[in-house]
């Protein structure tokens, strides 16, 4: 085993801000120099940014991604009484948002080979919500770990049952399906600007996108606190939610390296992916798609002395998730499948993911794959 003494960062965020730090600071100053610390200008060119890079008719920013989940479903007039679809192998926000507002989380299993939701178990659940009295509504398919999910099938499942498809893109903005960008799938799409996200800003923030132009009209009033045209007529319930200037500027600048941050991330995987698929279940993308990378993620019969083993070396890992949103108590309740979601389940005892940036050296995966290796 090579020697390898650096200390390796699961996600380095300061590689990346030490490569474009003279033009944060300046970006940072321009806000301060016109002091329009809510929705300046730099909020609107960001949204134009947005729209360039994704072919998306509509972006609007906001305050963090779970809030781009409830701006959507609020449009939607979501509420008691209607079923939406979530996959139990994912993040809490995604079941979170529509229990909010009264909505019943409706669970449906995942794919073991891509961690997406599976459309047989989506198209099965929504005649069992029917038979439980919900009004089947929306379905909330996650591009886990940076792959959008099958989208074609979902939708002509969905369009049968006149059921809207919000994607959470939280962690696939950058990737794309069949040529199609992330922020053009389904009826709306989100994403998140969390630090940690592919495209991250330095707090908290999140955006909508969608071709609908009248959505897109209600959900620009939703997130100010409902606004009419004039800034005192609230014309229906809303909420706060906006994204910050100095975030906006962060995130112009970060948005220019962004296309090449990709290009290095697929990097990373082709390497992971050359040095364990031969012991280890690696990640698998489908056919026309294209993964952002924002987690690597093995999945492995004996987690727990593979994660001891790369500690000893030096090497951080994570676990998403250790619970499924079935096993978690705030929504034990809520309704299953009847086929249950073994898959979920399963998984969480078995996924391990790997450091993944787009800043990795070669040494620092050479030094990754043979900890592993050494386990063979």
């Amino acid at each position: 085993m090579s020697e390898y003494s650096a200390p390796v960062q699961f996600i380095d965020l300061a590689a990346q801000q030490a490569r474009i730090r003279d033009k944060i600071d300046a970006a940072i100053g321009r806000v301060l120099d016109h002091g329009q610390y809510i929705m300046g200008p730099e909020v609107k060119q960001f949204e134009n940014d947005l729209k360039d890079f994704t072919g998306a008719r509509h972006a609007l920013t906001c305050a963090n991604g779970t809030d781009a989940l409830t701006l959507v479903m609020m449009a939607w007039e979501v509420g008691p009484g209607d079923a939406v679809f979530v996959p139990s192998f994912t993040y809490v926000a995604s079941a979170e948002t529509p229990a909010q507002l009264g909505a019943t989380p409706f669970f449906v299993d995942v794919l073991e080979d891509s961690f997406n939701i599976d459309p047989h178990s989506f198209a099965q659940a929504i005649d069992e919500a029917k038979s439980q009295g919900l009004r089947p509504a929306v379905v909330i398919p996650v591009d886990l770990f940076g792959q959008p999910a099958d989208i074609d099938a979902i939708m002509q499942i969905a369009c049968a049952a006149n059921i809207k498809v919000l994607v959470d893109g939280a962690q696939s903005f950058g990737a794309s399906s069949h040529g199609r960008k992330v922020g053009t799938l389904g009826d709306a799409t989100t994403t998140s600007f969390f630090p940690a996200k592919p495209l991250g800003c330095y707090g908290d923030g999140g955006a909508v996108f969608t071709n609908d132009d009248a959505l897109a009209e209600l959900i620009n009033s939703i997130r100010l606190h409902g606004k009419g045209d004039e800034k005192y007529d609230n014309v229906r319930i809303g909420v706060n939610s906006r994204l910050d200037t100095i975030q906006a500027a962060i995130l112009i600048e970060k948005l220019k390296i962004f296309p090449g941050e990709l290009e290095l991330r697929n990097q990373v995987a082709a390497t992971y992916e050359a040095g364990l698929s031969s012991h280890f279940r690696t990640p698998q993308i489908g056919e026309g798609i294209t993964s952002a990378w924002a987690q690597y993620t093995l999945i492995l019969e004996n987690r727990g002395a593979v994660q001891a083993k790369l500690k000893e070396h030096g090497v951080p890992s994570v676990v998403y998730y250790p619970k499924s949103l079935t096993q978690q108590d705030g929504y034990s309740l809520f309704p299953v499948v009847s086929s249950g979601v073994a898959i979920s389940e399963g998984l969480t005892g078995k996924v391990l993911s790997l450091p993944m940036h787009p800043y990795m050296s070669i040494d620092e995966q050479v030094h990754i794959i043979e900890v592993l290796h050494s386990l063979c």
